[in-house]
C-alpha cells in the first residue's frame, strides 16, 4: 500500500512539473490596485488551490451536521441500552 502512495504522490509530481514546463509563459493579472505579470502555471494553481480550500469550507457544514447526528444517535442508543438492561434485571411476574 506504501508503494501504490509514493508511486501516485510522484507521478502527481511528474504531471504538475509537465503542467509547470507547459505553462510557463508569463501572463498579465489586473487585479484592483495594479497590475503584475505572473506565470500562467502559477495562476491557474493558486486558482485550483483557491477552489479546494472553498469546496472544503463548503462541506463542513455537512460533516458537523452529520458528526452531530451520529452523537445523537449515540446517546439514543446508550440509553436504549440501559433501558433494555433494566428491564431485564426486572423479575417475572407469575400469572
Amino acid at each position: 500500500m506504501r508503494f501504490i502512495k509514493l508511486f501516485v504522490v510522484i507521478l502527481i509530481m511528474m504531471l504538475g512539473a509537465v503542467f509547470t514546463v507547459l505553462n510557463a509563459d508569463l501572463v498579465e493579472v489586473n487585479y484592483y490596485f495594479g497590475s503584475r505579470e505572473l506565470p500562467l502555471s502559477l495562476i491557474v494553481t493558486a486558482a485550483l488551490g483557491m477552489g479546494v480550500i472553498l469546496g472544503v469550507i463548503a462541506g463542513m457544514g455537512r460533516v458537523l451536521g452529520l458528526k452531530r447526528e451520529v452523537n445523537l444517535l449515540k446517546r439514543r442508543g446508550q440509553v436504549v441500552s440501559e433501558e433494555v438492561k433494566n428491564l431485564r434485571a426486572l423479575p417475572l411476574k407469575e400469572q
